[in-house]
């Protein structure tokens, strides 16, 4: 283990009431991010880029926060743990154990988002457009608490920057016996977090809200975010067996790609009012 470096002994939770109870940073990054999506979209509205405004957003958010909870945690399993669910069917409603995954979040942010937009009578993919600009924000500080908690760590490697994580090794093993590995986490939030965003940013604002093709937003979302996280696996310890040769998160990528190749070939210029 190279002298400098760092053993990572970041506490998970920001305050602590008992050994296993308190407020965690991982349940504090997904306030902050659905406060930040919150933020946004009363922006958005109050410059004329979104016609939802006011209690029509908290009700969107609503159903937001239901789809990716429930999405997250059900395709943690299906996606990465399904041989422990029949031993075990109880163990996806123990969410204090962690566990979830982005794929899953995005086809029940998916469905949730069709929910209401049904409910609404509003176009389906211009609501989609909006949500893909304001999703890096939370995916950016949810890889920030995987840091924290010390978890998702990266492969091993002598970077001047690597650390160790106590948890990558068996129950017991010597701190000096760990190798040190990349802080892929945090490659992650820059990546699939603070890029995406920027990216989702520039293209929201200089497009034109009466000529913009419904749909290509969506598009482009899923492209970037796929080909951002097959980088960000390259560095990424795989925490499930691989699939055709591939981490699971770089496989289940490539139908992002391809819905999203879908999505930017079907769209069309949304009608002048």
């Amino acid at each position: 283990m190279p002298l400098a470096a760092w053993v990572h002994n970041l506490d998970p939770f920001l305050v602590r009431f008992s050994e296993n109870f308190g407020i965690r940073w991982y349940g504090l990054s997904y306030l902050l991010g659905f406060a930040a999506a919150v933020g946004l979209l009363h922006l958005y509205h109050r410059r004329g880029r979104s016609p939802f405004g006011g209690n029509t957003i908290a009700d969107l958010i609503t159903y937001l926060v239901i789809g990716v909870l429930a999405g997250g945690r059900f395709g943690y399993f299906l996606l990465y743990q399904a041989h422990a669910i029949p031993s075990d069917p109880l163990l996806v409603f123990r969410v204090w154990e962690g566990g979830m995954a982005s794929h899953g979040a995005f086809v029940g942010v998916g469905l949730s988002l069709l929910w209401w937009c049904r409910k609404r009578q509003v176009p389906f993919l211009q609501v989609g457009d909006l949500i893909v600009t304001v999703a890096p924000a939370g995916i950016c500080l949810g890889r920030i608490a995987n840091f924290i908690n010390g978890e998702l760590w990266g492969k091993i490697t002598d970077v001047p920057w690597a650390v160790v994580f106590p948890l990558s090794g068996p129950p017991g093993k010597a701190l000096h016996l760990l190798q040190p590995r990349h802080p892929s986490q945090l490659y992650q939030a820059a990546l699939e977090g603070a890029l995406l965003f920027a990216y989702m940013q520039v293209r929201f604002w200089r497009r034109d809200p009466a000529t913009a093709s419904a749909g290509r937003l969506s598009g482009e979302f899923f492209i970037g975010y796929a080909v951002l996280r097959m980088i960000g696996e390259l560095f990424r310890e795989p925490d499930a067996a691989l699939l055709f040769g591939l981490s699971r998160g770089t496989f289940y990528s490539i139908f992002l790609i391809a819905a999203g190749a879908v999505l930017i070939v079907r769209s069309r210029p949304a009608a002048r009012p």
